[in-house]
């Protein structure tokens, strides 16, 4: 059987896309980053959709190369293909959205290091295991990456696997136009059409928009140049195109494109076309790899297609398995489809990456308590942070590079822990609200129009605390609301997940409806917070009504993790003892249960820094091993349970 359902070989870059839209290339003043080329878009676009895909491909030894590992590491694609190459630079795209018929796009691909991909490169058990390896047409276009296409392709036939080519013709990258030509999408050329003649009889499958197949069959009379390409290949045959949807030819082709196979479109409005293409393929290889018959492998193709000519970016604007079924049950709702809130949720819900099942969270982003330590101690607040590398030294010596462990740090009186903890696998949430502030205010650095969050590394997460009660006055309830609003679609529009906090016993009484109630209240303003932090209830019923507002508005929450208000380690127990029977409540966000002993001691300088963390460690390590306890005796009750049921 083979492990891998899919692999494709040849192009990777980094995208660098114009963040403004609706100007010229020369004036875009921003770009987000993303993972780009064909063959790398395919891989991720198909591991979105729930196959297991891999890449052959080369990068460089610098932080691009590292980016694209790292990211398609994150999507669930297959990385032992992906080689590093010392002597060459990772390409890189410039991209733009002048408007829906201008894209201009430049090309840095001097020597760069996947068309350096060689014949030694192609491993030959690797291929073996794949159904399928899809090739792209841009590493025909040289000898040296011809060679490793060629071998791999023969290693697939003879393991009997399939052979996919998608044409992907750009001009620029066969010699054929100069640097400010990347946009140009066919000039003709007998060469490049010889060349690839000579290949499609390799292939069981070829897809290309008409222009591809122009460049393909030598015609621009598109039935033509199906027919000449069905005069060298037996291959099935999709021609792509555009708004008019896509057509399968299995057997001869007829006079007519109207005449071949179909499958449902979607009318939607177009905002970037770039990456269009690759999304198709990604739906089509979907359909087509699972048994799929055409019409069904189209329509996953079609709308694949749609989601990407209606969102920034290529790969960022594939759907997910998930998404996909949602979109096919409730139907084109905005022809924007990246206007239209709901689909956005679930795009961006079910597409987040990383595994937090377990969440053990050290929490020091205290500044206001560890503000009165210092002054109690007489020590300059510059100690606080000094305290908190301290803290960070005890979060990775517990986690020790293991996953489901994490830390709260800010970066007003912490900002050189919170720093440092970047790329240690740490989960890493960072506060935003002025402490003790009600109504909700934010800290400075957030600015008067949360600007500020452009700034934050991706990996780090939101976080608001909100002191807020369903028996507020209406007026405090309005100003809370809308903070917390701008905050979570500024967190958003940033690629920053959102962690939302609230303690109401801080500010009334509390029963085993009031979390609940909250937590309704938020989502009815639309507010979806990625992370939800609460406070222990005491009750089961007060868990159980809290899990449920959560779980009737938003199926893919990252979950619950709980707060320890300083309580004792006695009463924390306690109180994870009963979350822990919740499958929602992923694990704990603990501050000063762990840090405040250590802390006065070493503000006033009674212990040493060796001292602190050696204690800030025992007490973080002894919680996380009774919330694991917790979670186990929850998961066995559960099982015992079922198998009483059954």
């Amino acid at each position: 059987m083979a492990s891998l359902d899919l692999i494709t070989i040849g192009r990777s870059s980094v995208d660098l896309y114009g963040a403004q839209v609706g100007g010229r290339l020369e004036d875009m003043a921003s770009f987000n980053k993303y993972i780009g080329g064909s063959p790398t878009n395919i891989a991720a676009g198909t591991a979105r959709l729930g196959l297991k895909s891999a890449l052959i491909t080369r990068v460089g030894d610098e932080h691009m190369g590292r980016f694209i590992r790292e990211q398609l590491v994150r999507e669930g694609v297959d990385v032992r293909g992906v080689k590093t190459d010392k002597e060459r630079l990772t390409a890189l795209v410039l991209l733009g959205i002048r408007d829906e018929h201008q894209f201009p796009l430049i090309f840095y691909r001097e020597n760069c290091a996947d068309m350096a991909l060689s014949e030694d490169d192609i491993d030959p058990d690797f291929v073996a295991e794949a159904r399928c390896v899809c090739a792209t047409g841009t590493h025909l276009s040289h000898p040296r990456t011809e060679q490793a296409v060629l071998k791999a392709l023969e290693i697939a036939r003879q393991s009997g696997g399939l052979t996919a080519l998608d044409i992907d013709y750009r001009p620029n990258l066969w010699g054929l136009a100069g640097h400010g030509d990347g946009e140009s999408r066919f000039v003709e050329s007998a060469k490049v059409t010889a060349k690839l003649q000579s290949t499609l009889h390799l292939f069981n499958l070829i897809v290309g928009t008409e222009e591809e197949f122009h460049i393909a069959g030598g015609s621009t009379n598109t039935i033509e140049a199906l027919r000449a390409v069905r005069q060298v290949s037996p291959a099935t045959l999709v021609c792509k195109r555009g708004p008019m949807g896509a057509v399968v030819f299995e057997d001869a082709i007829p006079d007519s494109l109207d005449d071949g196979q179909t499958g449902e479109g979607f009318p939607i409005e177009v905002f970037n076309v770039l990456g269009a293409g690759d999304g198709f393929m990604s739906g089509l290889l979907k359909g087509w790899l699972t048994g799929e018959d055409w019409p069904t492998s189209l329509k996953f193709a079609n709308a694949c297609g749609a989601f990407a000519v209606s969102r920034h970016g290529c790969t960022p604007a594939y759907p997910s398995w998930e998404e996909l079924q949602y979109f096919f049950r409730t139907g084109i709702k905005n022809k924007a489809l990246r206007k239209d809130e709901a689909l956005e949720q679930v795009h961006w819900s079910t597409n987040r990456k990383g595994d937090w099942s377990t969440m053990r969270v050290f929490a020091f982003d205290h500044r206001m308590q560890l503000e009165a330590m210092a002054k109690e101690a007489g020590v300059s607040d510059d100690r606080i942070g000094d305290f908190k590398n301290l803290c960070l030294d005890a979060a990775l010596g517990v986690s020790a590079g293991q996953p489901g462990y994490g830390l709260l740090c800010d970066s007003r009186v912490g900002r050189d822990a919170l720093y440092s903890a970047a790329g240690t696998g740490l989960w890493i949430g960072r506060p935003v609200e002025w402490p003790g502030s009600r109504p909700l205010t934010l800290e400075p650095e957030i600015g008067p129009d949360f600007g500020g969050l452009v700034e934050w590394p991706l990996e780090h997460v939101v976080k608001v605390l909100c002191f807020y009660h369903p028996d507020d006055t209406a007026e405090m309830k309005a100003e809370q609301e809308k903070t917390v609003q701008r905050l979570f679609h500024a967190a958003r529009r940033n690629r920053l997940e959102f962690l939302l906090e609230v303690i109401p016993s801080k500010v009334g009484a509390c029963d085993d409806e009031t979390t609940a109630k909250i937590i309704e209240r938020f989502y009815e303003i639309g507010v979806y917070p990625d992370w939800w932090k609460l406070e222990p209830m005491k009750t089961t019923a007060s868990w159980a009504n809290a899990c449920a507002a959560i779980e009737r508005n938003d199926q893919h929450t990252r979950g619950i993790v709980v707060l320890g208000l300083d309580a004792p380690q006695a009463e924390l127990e306690e109180s994870f003892q009963l979350a822990a029977g919740f499958d929602l409540v992923k694990g704990f966000a603990v501050g000063r249960t762990i840090f405040a002993d250590a802390a006065r001691k070493w503000l006033s300088g009674t212990i040493s820094d060796a001292e602190a963390v050696e204690d800030m460690a025992a007490r973080y390590r002894s919680l996380c091993a009774i919330w694991d306890e917790a979670r186990a005796k929850a998961q066995a009750r559960a099982v015992a349970a079922e198998g009483e049921r059954a």
